[in-house]
């Protein structure tokens, strides 16, 4: 396969074109896509040739999206044309370790979560902040489905803990669950383990999106002594797809966060979060349009209206300036510290 080398090193295997205009070409093509993700821990060797294998054929299928590849592994979040989906899948299956994989399908869709194709190649495809060299990620706790999962989690000696971000719990949680209250994943891992030291006879069961992160952490939990640990197989995207077609009861209260266009998809009827403007229901989050800011935080359609789409009235107004004077304005100046708080940036509108 040298050739290939040569072939991928003549060719375009990355986006060149305006963000804003891709975006704006999505939104008007009525060409009707689904939006997939998938993951998998397994060895990679080459990664970077691997990289630039999958864009070439996933670009020749018009699959956007978002997609992390590691040494450990892949993990892809993706939209593709459903006339292009048997020859998607078909492609997964010529790749052995992606063969029959599964597959986890949005649920609130119209298909136009991505707009452009991205390839990252990562230390890890889950941030996890483990050095310990003798963990083993696939040393995984028993996989369970909706069925399984809804008898376990009424059981008085299990304990459910949430595997996912403060900001993502927030709008959307199983009742009765562990919530911690951190910015990452990483940041869960010892947190959690220190809190339950005292219930190793327990039955630990954890969720999460898409079952990347509790995957992974159900290993890092055997790994530290837990022996009944447990995790929910495909995570609140796939349980949300077996209890509507078995017809089983619905514990999840809320909507689920997902990391695309969309923000969110409906699960539970409820509405359990708040506008951290004027504190009223709601569980819409957005990204503050002003790009010196870009914060993560909820907004009902009255405070959109008020503040413009942003999160401050300071914000609403650079965003008004032309786009010259706000980019002199972000010159030499650190932007982004406030990306990442996800909703907890210290501003003074923010409701406690």
């Amino acid at each position: 396969m040298d050739y290939l080398f040569f072939i991928f090193a003549a060719m375009k295997l990355f986006n060149t074109q305006d963000g804003n205009l891709l975006k704006k070409q999505m939104i008007a093509d009525n060409t009707p896509r689904k939006t997939i993700s998938f993951y998998k821990y397994c060895p990679i060797k080459n990664v970077a040739f691997f990289r630039n294998y999958l864009y070439h054929h996933l670009a020749l299928l018009a699959v956007k999206g978002r997609i992390y590849l590691s040494v450990e592994g892949i993990n892809a979040q993706i939209s593709i044309e459903i006339e292009n989906e048997q020859q998607f899948i078909n492609f997964l299956n010529d790749i052995d370790f992606l063969k029959n994989i599964r597959l986890n399908s949005a649920i609130e869709d119209n298909g136009k979560s991505f707009f452009k194709l991205k390839i990252q190649l990562r230390d890890k495809i889950v941030a996890d902040g483990i050095t310990d060299p003798t963990f083993n990620p696939s040393n995984t706790g028993k996989y369970l489905n909706a069925q399984d999962f809804n008898t376990i989690i009424d059981q008085e000696d299990t304990i459910l803990i949430d595997m996912r971000n403060h900001y993502e719990s927030e709008i959307g949680h199983f009742k009765n669950a562990l919530l911690p209250n951190v910015d990452t994943f990483r940041e869960s891992l010892p947190v959690i383990v220190e809190s339950l030291l005292d219930k190793k006879d327990k039955k630990i069961v954890m969720y999460c999106t898409g079952g990347i992160r509790c995957e992974k952490a159900s290993a890092y939990m055997k790994h530290k002594g837990f022996e009944q640990v447990y995790h929910l197989e495909g995570g609140i995207i796939e349980y949300k797809r077996q209890i509507e077609n078995l017809s089983l009861p619905n514990k999840f209260l809320g909507k689920n966060f997902v990391f695309d266009e969309r923000l969110g998809e409906r699960i539970g009827s409820e509405i359990i979060a708040q506008c951290h403007q004027c504190g009223n229901v709601c569980d819409t989050h957005t990204n503050c349009l002003n790009e010196a800011c870009h914060l993560l935080f909820i907004q009902c359609k009255t405070c959109a209206a008020k503040y413009l789409r942003c999160c401050s009235d300071i914000c609403a107004q650079v965003n008004t300036l032309p786009i010259e004077k706000q980019r002199a304005l972000r010159k030499g100046k650190k932007i982004g510290q406030n990306i990442f708080k996800k909703g907890r940036a210290e501003l003074p509108f923010m409701k406690k």
